[in-house]
């Protein structure tokens, strides 16, 4: 069929675009927020900045119907495990925001106790930086993520599959994981 014999009022697209568009349009978020950055995510839901304008104003505390993850504040060792059994719970597709400088790099917390990082543990999708990051930046940071969602999604969520472990950045570069390594051989020739 020739474009010039379409009417008006139908538009023609992939199954996999009209998807994406549909998934970036209605995210029900999952708060995870601890400290400051939670007041400033609660924010963002009131009626100054109205979330519900960009479809993600459904905040849900069930993992089991949300699918898009909001990490906003510290995160603690002991939280650590309820954080990453959230994120499996969770159907897939499923994205993930790391909000505020101590969700994203441990902040001020350079402590044993304080997670340096929560992609270390589970995938992030997008960074909001900030400590606290106003709600205007998290919502650009969800406009940013519904173009990522938009762009580069498919039907069947094939693109999820190479999900198999959290890819955050490698706690050792490859240097220090061969004198450790070393090390440990020393160690062991010694005893």
């Amino acid at each position: 069929m020739a474009m010039k014999d379409v009417p008006d009022n139908i538009f023609m697209t992939s199954l996999d675009a009209a998807a994406s568009w549909a998934r970036s349009n209605s995210l029900w978020p999952m708060p995870f927020a601890t400290a400051c950055c939670g007041i400033e995510l609660m924010a963002t839901a009131s009626s100054r900045f109205d979330l519900a304008r960009f479809g993600a104003e459904v905040m849900r505390f069930s993992p089991r119907q949300c699918d898009l993850m909001i990490v906003a504040g510290r995160v603690v060792m002991k939280m650590l495990p309820v954080l990453q059994r959230i994120w499996l719970q969770m159907p897939e597709p499923k994205w993930c925001i790391s909000m505020g400088a101590c969700a994203c790099t441990g902040g001020v917390f350079d402590t044993y106790a304080v997670v340096q990082g929560v992609d270390r543990f589970i995938p992030v999708d997008l960074y909001v930086p900030g400590c606290p990051p106003r709600p205007e930046q998290l919502m650009a940071g969800i406009i940013a993520l519904q173009d990522k969602i938009r762009h580069g999604g498919t039907l069947n969520g094939t693109e999820f599959a190479k999900r198999t472990q959290p890819m955050g950045p490698t706690p050792y570069d490859l240097d220090e994981l061969i004198r450790i390594r070393e090390a440990n051989e020393q160690l062991v020739l010694l005893n």
